[in-house]
């Protein structure tokens, strides 16, 4: 979700990673896996893998699974062969929506996106319909107890962020997709830490969701999509203020 909603989804992700753990775990490793097959293993030479490993530490995976998820990907252990796709359409309301999904059967994940789109009264659509409607960069979160801002604007600004967002939850970074690594590893060497670090569809316009029962649709449009199994990420440039989000999330 959009602006603000971003705070609020990476907050809700935070307060039920306990009981998703597994979903988790399952995300990191097919993109763990894809990462090491496109760019090798080790993570000095490989910026997407570095990033990855970066996360499942945050995230507890057991060292373990991560080997595996790696040998999987150079192709010293079996598995399944993980592609990514990302599909387009309209939710509830209109919403525009990207998904992408990293699968080994690509029929079976479009076919769930779509059960789900219909569903909900949205559509899919053929690829570039929403997506022109988004900035396709790095996004980090920064929150106001990591770091200060003027510390943020010496640090990402220099490493090549765009441009450093002030809201009341923190900080929002943007930047090049191709500058990503950069600031990743300028804000690790100064130990700031985000909230969130990723390669993500930043909606240029949005639209308002007023309606609680839209809104609470909407949530529920974007759960759905995410419980499935092929499912990495979702984006849409819905906006909600903060008290008809917080209902809607009740």
């Amino acid at each position: 979700m959009a602006g603000h909603n971003k705070w609020a989804k990476v907050k809700r992700i935070k307060a039920v990673v306990d009981l998703r753990r597994g979903k988790v775990f399952s995300r990191l490793s097919r993109e763990i896996t894809i990462a090491a097959r496109s760019g090798g293993n080790d993570p000095a030479k490989n910026p997407r893998l570095r990033t990855l490993l970066a996360k499942a530490r945050d995230a507890n995976m057991p060292a373990e699974n991560v080997e595996r998820a790696v040998r999987k990907g150079t192709g010293e252990l079996s598995g399944a062969a993980y592609e990514e796709f990302t599909y387009e359409g309209y939710g509830p309301g209109g919403v525009a929506t990207i998904v992408k999904v990293a699968t080994d059967n690509k029929n079976r994940a479009a076919s769930e996106v779509r059960s789900v789109f219909t569903r909900f009264g949205g559509n899919m659509a053929g690829a570039g319909a929403v997506s022109f409607l988004f900035r396709h960069a790095g996004q980090f979160l920064v929150s106001r107890e990591a770091a200060t801002e003027d510390a943020l604007i010496e640090v990402a600004l220099e490493a090549g962020a765009d441009d450093i967002i002030s809201t009341a939850d923190g900080f929002e970074i943007r930047c090049d997709v191709h500058a990503f690594d950069r600031v990743a590893h300028a804000l690790e060497r100064k130990s700031i830490k985000a909230e969130s670090a990723e390669i993500a569809h930043i909606p240029a316009t949005t639209v308002p969701v007023a309606d609680p029962g839209l809104a609470r649709t909407l949530v529920k449009f974007h759960d759905a999509l995410e419980e499935l199994e092929d499912v990495q990420q979702v984006f849409s440039n819905d906006e909600m203020d903060d008290s008809v989000s917080a209902a809607a999330h009740a």
